[in-house]
Parts: C-alpha cells; sequence; structure tokens
C-alpha cells in the first residue's frame, strides 16, 4: 500500500524491486501476480483472482495462509508481550522447548532457538565442532544447507555456493540417487565414496549433515536402509550425524520428521520454515550430552522470543488437533499416484516422480537441461494462469514441486491434476515434430 492506501500494480511493484533490492533477488514467473492476502491452502492477487497454492512458501505455511487459530495466538501474545530475550524468564520459549522434546525422537532433548533454518545449521554446526574438537564436515551432493558461512561451506548445490573463499573443509560424496543406476545402486555408490572419506580423513571430520529427503536438489528419496548405514560408519569413527529437517519436518512427508521414515536418530537435528507458519522461528536440538559442550555464554536476540514461541506452540497444537501427518501421508498417496499416471499420458515430459506425504516431485524431461528448464517455466506460467502456484527445483531446475499447505484437500488436489494435464497436453501438441524434442527423445 502507499502511504494513501491505494494498492499498487504489479509492474510497479516489480519495478521498485529491481530499483531497491539485490539483483540476486529473483521471482518465477514472467507476468508475475501480486499477492496480497492469503486463506488458508489459497492465495489472492490484487484484482481478487484466486490461486491454489502448491508451494506453501517453500513448504512454510504447512498449517495454511493466515490459519485463525495460529494468527489469534500470535497476536494475542503480540498485545501482551512481544521481545524480551533469554536473559529473562518468560514462559512460551520454555513450553516450546518442552514440547519439542516430547516429539523429536529418540533422546533429543536440548533446543536453542534462533530465527531461520540457515542460523539453526550453522549452529548445528558449531555445536559439532566444539562437542568434537574437529573441524571437517560431509555432506551430500546437490544439497542446501543455508547462506551463512558454514552453512554454504556444506552445500553442494552450485548455485548457492556464492562465496568464492571457502574454507574447503567440507568432503562431499555423491547423494543416493544417480541417473540410470537403480535406486540401491547410486545408495551403494554413496556408501562407498562415504568410506573412502572416513579412511582417508574420518579422525578430522566433526559431523555429516544431510537433508533426509533432498528439497531444492529435486525432492531425492534415499532407499529405506541408507541413512541406517551412513550412521554405523560415522557412529564409529565418533562422527555427529545433522538431520536438516528445515523443509521435511512437521508432518510434510507424512511422519513427524522425514529421518523417522529411515529408523534413525540423529545426533542433532535442526527445524525451521513449518514451525512458524511464516512467523521467524528455528531451533537446533540435540541430547543433554552433546548440549553440555555449549557451555560458553551464548544467545540470540530474537531466538524463541514470546511472539514466535507463542506461534510455534499453536502451529503444535493445530497439527495434532487437524491430524496434519496422516492427512499428509494420504493426500501424498493420491497426488504421487495421480502424477504416475500423467507421466504415464504425457512420457517424455515427465520423467519421473518421487517424493513422501506432501513433498513430491515431477521431473520434466525428454530434452537437453537447458530445455527442460524452459519447459518447466512454460509449465508453471501457464498454471499460474489457471489459479495455480507451483513450485521448482532440482540441479537443473527440471523439477516441479509439489509442496503445498497440508490444509489443502482432494478437490483442490484434483483441479490442479487436470489443470495440469491441459497444460502437458497443449505442450506436447505444441512440440509435436519438433526435431529438437524428437532427437532429444530418442536420446534419453
Amino acid at each position: 500500500m502507499t502511504e494513501h492506501g491505494k494498492q499498487l500494480e504489479a509492474k510497479t511493484v516489480q519495478e521498485l524491486r529491481g530499483s531497491y533490492f539485490y539483483p540476486c533477488t529473483q521471482h518465477f514467473y514472467r507476468q508475475p501476480p501480486l499477492i496480497v492476502r492469503g486463506e488458508m491452502q489459497y492465495l489472492f492477487d490484487n484484482h481478487g483472482k484466486k490461486y491454489t497454492d502448491l508451494f506453501a512458501g517453500v513448504s512454510v505455511v504447512a498449517c495454511g495462509h493466515c490459519n485463525p487459530a495460529i494468527a489469534e495466538a500470535s497476536a494475542d501474545q503480540l498485545h501482551r508481550l512481544q521481545h524480551t530475550s533469554t536473559i529473562y524468564l518468560t514462559e512460551p520459549n520454555v513450553l516450546l522447548a518442552e514440547r519439542l522434546a516430547e516429539l523429536l525422537p529418540g533422546e533429543l532433548t536440548r533446543s536453542f532457538f534462533v530465527n531461520s533454518g540457515t542460523e539453526a545449521n550453522e549452529g548445528a554446526l558449531l555445536l559439532a565442532r566444539r562437542h568434537t574438537g574437529r573441524k571437517g564436515f560431509i555432506s551430500l551432493e546437490h544439497s542446501l544447507h543455508g547462506r551463512s558461512y558454514l552453512t554454504m561451506e556444506v552445500t553442494g548445490l552450485a548455485m548457492w555456493r556464492c562465496d568464492p573463499f571457502l574454507d574447503g573443509d567440507t568432503s562431499f560424496i555423491p547423494r543416493p540417487f544417480q541417473p540410470g543406476l537403480t535406486e540401491d545402486e547410486a545408495a551403494q555408490c554413496s556408501l562407498e565414496a562415504l568410506d573412502r572419506v572416513l579412511a582417508a580423513r574420518g579422525t578430522e571430520i566433526a559431523a555429516m549433515i544431510v537433508e533426509p529427503i533432498q528439497g531444492n536438489g529435486g525432492i531425492i528419496v534415499p532407499p529405506a536402509w541408507y541413512f541406517r548405514e551412513v550412521k554405523k560408519r560415522l557412529d564409529s569413527y565418533g562422527i555427529l550425524l545433522i538431520a536438516d529437517e528445515i523443509q521435511t519436518g512437521f508432518g510434510r512427508t507424512g511422519e513427524m520428521f522425514a529421518i523417522e521414515h529411515f529408523g534413525v536418530q540423529p545426533d542433532i537435528m535442526t527445524m525451521a520454515k513449518a514451525l512458524g507458519n511464516g512467523v521467524p522461528v528455528a531451533a537446533f536440538s540435540t541430547t543433554d550430552v552433546i548440549a553440555a559442550s555449549m557451555n560458553q555464554p551464548s544467545a540470540s536476540t530474537f531466538g524463541g522470543n514470546p511472539v514466535s514461541a507463542m506461534t510455534a506452540l499453536a502451529v503444535l497444537d493445530y497439527i495434532r488437533d487437524a491430524g496434519l501427518v496422516e492427512r499428509s501421508r494420504l493426500l501424498g498417496e493420491t497426488l504421487q499416484a495421480c502424477l504416475r499416471e500423467l507421466k504415464q499420458r504425457h512420457e517424455p515430459f515427465v520423467a519421473d516422480v518421487r517424493g513422501f506425504g506432501l513433498m513430491v516431485g515431477a521431473e520434466i524431461g525428454g530434452g537437453t537441461p537447458e530445455e527442460n528448464a524452459q519447459l518447466v517455466d512454460r509449465i508453471l506460467e501457464a498454471m499460474k494462469d489457471k489459479g495455480f502456484i507451483i513450485g521448482k527445483n532440482g540441479v537443473n531446475r527440471n523439477v516441479l514441486a509439489f509442496q503445498p499447505p497440508l490444509v489443502i484437500n482432494e478437490e483442490d488436489i484434483g483441479r490442479m491434476l487436470k489443470a495440469l494435464d491441459q497444460v502437458l497436453a497443449g505442450i506436447g501438441r505444441d512440440t509435436e515434430g519438433s526435431p529438437e524434442r524428437m532427437n532429444a527423445s530418442e536420446r534419453k
């Protein structure tokens, strides 16, 4: 809004971004809508057009946009006590820590509150160094863990490693996913690479950090046995396992935390995004023994402030009361099954469907990496015009990302799939007979 209360137009906002934002700040669309309001699984632009949100601000608003139960809890706390810091006693952050201890797997009972996923991962990496007295890390290729110095150090996606002066203390190993290999073969190659790193410098490594399911890397799901084998190897060298649950936590994958699919308890877990449903709150949690290594004075000025903590408590209440974890599992099964039907009808454009719960990726193929990325952009633009917001990710930015608010319903998903079917059919007609596409299909 302007100072006179008049709503700006999308073009004006886009021009202001160009004038005052850093050039690294981008958006998905050639003609982006100006979003002005949200209501559970729906968004509305400045002209009143309604969009079904299939991306949730990158897995953030799991409980829905402006969910009344959560917004009211935030507003009530905002009117009573907005901020102190951890140097004073307040009730909300202590209750949140207690609640997380009840929800987190195994013996993860101690939490340190911060404001973002990057901060949570940075804190977890620092904690691992302090506890082990070692400096190095292991990470998976094509991972994303943050934009601070340490988190960029362990990030494996080249597009997010923008600091030219990183230390190089991280050994990257292949992720358990390689085109041309079966799931088990790719996981075995990853473990063999891990064995080589451990043999060469295992006593120098503080921790291995992993996303149980890679998000920005393209929704990559390891085989069920993979992390058990990883943990066994790390334990033999006294190396900690950090589970980065920034995108995957709080019901997104059909379990409260994605690592629970794999039957492994990490030594440290990080969380953010859905914990605040749009209000900045994050944490890194660990055991009593490991937490004891953080024994020098430390604090986060805004971490766990009363408003964010009370919001997070309301989020956890809503996830429980609305049965969102089970809802995510069931709706995710429906979404994947229907996307696989689309895959059969629209090959080679839809090359793969994968994920857990309501964290699903549909990989677009049939051409060169550049062609596939352009095709994803066309799909996103066309789906936006039809009233559906979908994300994208992947190493080559060629994966459609379906990570909606967990409050979405089967009817919303059905309408989206019908629109996507139409868009893919239209693209198929546009490219039918195209030599470039035909050759790409033959190469595949």
